[in-house]
């Protein structure tokens, strides 16, 4: 399995990060007194919003690194999660997006799911 490359960065901007707890039950609203909630699911998918500040050659290995090794975000690879510093499972939601900051280095924005 790929793993996020180690030219890139390996902690993202504190501004930039969001993660969001998977949904994992299902609410149903009654005729009368509370709603019924139960279960959906055990294997749900975490989101995270990542962002990190890269420079030109950087950028270039994280497109090598999406569009190459893996296909696009067709395939999953191992990323250490910046809070819980535990190795995980993830693949790409969209592609990255590029903002320039001085004409060396840009904010880079990714989206992430964690599987389970």
């Amino acid at each position: 399995m790929p793993t996020w490359p180690n030219t890139l960065p390996q902690s993202p901007l504190l501004d930039g990060f969001r993660e969001t707890v998977p949904d994992i039950t299902i609410r149903s609203t009654m005729d009368q007194g509370p709603a019924k909630v139960r279960l959906r699911t055990t294997a749900a998918v975490r989101t995270m919003a990542l962002t990190y500040l890269m420079s030109k050659d950087q950028i270039a290995a994280l497109e090598t690194f999406y569009l190459a090794t893996v296909q696009g975000g067709a395939l999953s690879f191992t990323f250490t999660h910046p809070r819980s510093n535990t190795v995980m499972n993830c693949r790409f939601t969209r592609p990255p997006e590029y903002v320039p900051t001085n004409g060396n280095f840009f904010r880079v924005a990714i989206e992430l799911e964690v599987l389970p």
